[in-house]
Formats: C-alpha cells, sequence, structure tokens
C-alpha cells in the first residue's frame, strides 16, 4: 500500500467516501469515520460560509469522542474538498478555515492550485486531487497535490469518460503515490478490483446516498434503489460539465433523458425550460454502480456489507488462482 500517515492503520476499509453537493452533511461524514472509511463532504456544502467552521469543530469533536470511548477501534480521519475553479467565489476564505482547522485530508476539484496545495501542507493535511485523465494527473502533482483521485467512466456526478483500466494504468505509469478510483464502485468485489487494478483506495459516492445519515430526500434514496446503470445519464445540461445522473430525475423535471441538449449555458436556462426545477436540487447525481444498492441502511450497516463482500471476494480470488496455478 502507498497510503500515507493519516490513512495507514486507520481504515476498516480501504476506501474514502466520495463528498457528495447536499447529501454530504456532519451526520453522514461521522457515521463514515466511525464505521471506518474516510468521510468527506464540500466545503460549499456548508451555507453560509461561516457554518464551514461550526462543521468541522463538530466533526472534530465527535470522532475525538468516539476514539476516547473505542481505543481498539479509532475513527478513520475526514475530508473536505474545494473546487478550485475561478467561479467559486468562497474557495480563498473556505480555505483558511481549513487550514486553520488542520483537516486531516483536501480533496480539490476543477483545477489544481499551488497555493492552495501550500496551505493545506502547512497544516499538515494531505492533498489529493480529482483527474479524470493523465494529462491532468501530471499537472496535479507538479503543483504539488500529494495524490490522486481517479475519476474514471461511470463514476457518479462529474466523471470522466476513460476506462478505469486505462485510466489507473497510465497514471501508475509513472506515478507511485496514492490513488484512489472512482467509478461504478459500490460492493466489495469492486473495492478489490480497484486494488488490483492498481488503486490504493475506492472512492464510493452513489451507495452512501441510500443511508439513513444522507441529506438526501427518501424519494432520492428510493430512486437509487429501485434503479440500475441502465437508468443513469451521461450530460452536461445541468452545470455545463458532463456527469452522470438518474433517469428519474430528470423526467420528472419534465425531460426527455434520451433526446437531451448539449450546451454550455444549457445550465443557465435549466429552471426556465424546466417549470421552475433547480438543477442543483431537482436533478440526482448517481455513478453506475447502484445494482448493488437494494435498500436504504444505516452508514454502519453499509460499510459492514462492504467489508464482508470484501473478505468473500479475496477469498474467492484465491481459490480461482489457485485453481489457474
Amino acid at each position: 500500500m502507498r497510503l500515507p500517515a493519516p490513512l495507514a492503520g486507520r481504515l476498516r476499509l480501504p476506501v474514502i467516501a466520495a463528498p457528495m453537493f447536499i447529501v454530504s452533511q456532519p451526520a453522514l461524514v461521522i457515521a463514515q469515520c466511525t464505521a471506518g472509511v474516510v468521510g468527506s463532504f464540500p466545503a460549499l456544502n456548508a451555507r453560509p460560509p461561516s457554518l464551514l467552521d461550526e462543521w468541522l469543530q463538530e466533526i472534530a469533536e465527535a470522532l475525538a469522542a468516539w476514539d476516547r470511548d473505542h481505543p481498539d477501534r479509532l475513527s478513520a480521519p475526514f475530508a473536505v474538498n474545494h473546487i478550485v475553479h475561478r467561479s467559486n467565489p468562497r474557495l480563498e476564505q473556505d480555505v483558511e478555515t481549513t487550514t486553520r482547522r488542520k483537516v486531516p485530508i483536501v480533496i480539490t476539484s476543477m483545477g489544481a492550485r499551488e497555493d492552495v496545495n501550500a496551505a493545506a501542507h502547512s497544516a499538515g493535511s494531505i492533498v489529493l486531487h480529482d483527474v479524470i485523465n493523465d494529462r491532468f494527473g501530471r499537472k496535479a502533482i507538479e503543483k504539488g497535490a500529494d495524490g490522486l483521485i481517479a475519476v474514471a467512466a461511470g463514476a457518479g456526478g462529474h466523471a470522466g469518460r476513460q476506462s478505469p483500466f486505462a485510466l489507473i494504468g497510465e497514471l501508475r505509469a509513472w506515478f507511485e503515490g496514492p490513488i484512489a478510483l472512482s467509478g461504478a464502485i459500490a460492493s466489495g468485489s469492486a473495492i478489490l478490483g480497484a486494488q488490483a487494478m492498481g488503486a490504493d483506495l475506492a472512492y464510493v459516492g452513489s451507495a452512501f446516498i441510500a443511508t439513513t445519515e444522507a441529506a438526501a430526500s427518501d424519494a432520492y434514496k428510493q430512486a437509487l434503489v429501485e434503479s440500475s446503470a441502465d437508468d443513469i445519464i451521461y450530460s452536461n445540461l445541468f452545470t455545463g460539465v458532463h456527469g452522470n445522473y438518474l433517469r428519474r430525475s430528470i423526467e420528472n423535471a419534465g425531460l426527455d433523458p434520451d433526446n437531451l441538449p448539449v450546451s454550455d449555458p444549457s445550465a443557465m436556462d435549466f429552471a426556465k425550460a424546466t417549470a421552475g426545477a433547480k438543477a442543483w436540487r431537482d436533478i440526482w447525481g448517481s455513478g453506475q454502480g447502484i445494482g448493488a444498492v437494494h435498500e436504504v441502511v444505516a452508514t454502519h450497516d453499509l460499510v459492514t456489507r462492504l467489508a464482508d463482500e470484501y473478505i468473500v471476494a479475496q477469498r474467492d480470488l484465491r481459490r480461482r488462482l489457485a485453481g489457474d496455478a
């Protein structure tokens, strides 16, 4: 394993729970970390910006209390995601807050910035950067990121187009540091598969939406349970950046999922075109791995399922390899 110090020895499973817009809030992050996986949330979920400081204090205190009461099962570290794109007016303020609070892991998306990385490092944080191809991966490391999150085809929300086999293969050809793989990972066997391809960690998102602690509507959670990979639509209509979304939510907004326009400015006209529906609220992101999600459960129970499946997958793989020998 190539895991840095904040992660080594603190994980029940080699998993980072992906930061999800609106969905990831302190209750979910705390549940993820105490279950033994890295919990995370986007800084932009804390509104107004002053709420970010309160959330970080709440999470830190809850995890410290857990560790005092469970010295044999210490919590996993948590992460905060910064959107580094110039369109984020809060970036400087949010970076100051996470730096002052010494957040263990910083996840950066939509651009790589040396100053953001330097601020995180000054607080002892490690930086993982979202990339969808090899070129962006090289830029991220050149600008000081410690590791990469390979966002492959099939990931929920904003997602790349490349097969995980291709993306991980190209990154591993030159990078020996930590890599997490994102893209349709919702089972223990998929976690093991990510490691077999060369990733150190699996980046799991959509499965955590269908948990009791997630700040998602009941309709959203039930749609995940009842959907499969065939119900995922890849489009740039809603934000100007291509991503994966649930067919049902697109239909509910009065649009035809099979005939969506392709236009960068379309996000600006979305509410008008759909009689007031809001893309950030009414269009539901989801990855292609949701066929493994069959019910809404507590986060602890989801992690337990993944851990049990992971052990079974390891055993079955050993048997198959022994049979081939």
